[in-house]
């Protein structure tokens, strides 16, 4: 069965600050990889990887090579959501023959991480920051934990609430389901998420 674990963080005004840095730094490797996209209509996962990654470790070191992958991830997922889903007013066949418009991505974006920018053991919560690790120790049910390890993560999404909390979401999915794309959906209304900005070309 699919699930989704949100997490709020106990973080001090010094962590804060060191999730701010990994947003913003997140946001501008996404934003250096739009215009790419832009240029080469290029939005798969493996594509963009191969065209970019190299060019995005050089200019970003500190982002570490995961990280890296996570926002070209991110990059993927939000034009799958802004070009393919039918509820986009983006929508390649709306766009027809006008050249695609560049996605800005706001410093506010959600940060992905994997299994090796975030581990959780024993209740303490091990994550990827651009001055090294950060650690939170979490009031875990033993439940959640065992559903974190039995299951097969989907994703998971770093992101700040409007009362300035950060809430980590793992989304779960069964072990036994077979591995398809998961796609994106558009939230009600079928507008694009708030963190991204659609600049069209004039």
């Amino acid at each position: 069965m699919n699930s989704t674990l949100r997490i709020p963080l106990n973080a001090s005004p010094e962590q804060v600050q060191r999730l701010q840095a990994l947003q913003q730094g997140f946001a501008q490797v996404c934003n250096a990889l739009a215009p790419l996209v832009q240029q080469t209509r290029i939005w798969n996962r493996v594509a963009l990887h191969h065209l970019a990654y190299r060019q995005l470790r050089e200019q970003f070191p500190e982002m570490g090579s995961q990280m890296v992958c996570n926002a070209i991830y991110s990059v993927s997922r939000t034009c799958r959501l802004v070009f393919q889903h039918p509820a986009s007013p983006f929508h390649l066949t709306r766009l027809g023959d006008k050249p695609l418009p560049r996605l800005r991505f706001a410093p506010s974006c959600p940060v992905y991480f994997d299994r090796h920018t975030l581990s959780l053991k024993g209740g303490q919560l091990s994550m990827f920051t651009l001055d090294g690790r950060m650690r939170f120790q979490l009031a875990l049910r033993p439940e959640d934990e065992a559903a974190f390890h039995a299951s097969k993560l989907r994703e998971i999404v770093l992101a700040c609430r409007p009362d300035g909390v950060y809430v980590l979401s793992f989304f779960l999915v069964d072990p036994d389901e077979p591995a398809v794309a998961s796609s994106p959906a558009l939230p009600d209304g079928g507008e694009i998420p708030e963190y991204v900005m659609v600049e069209e070309v004039a």
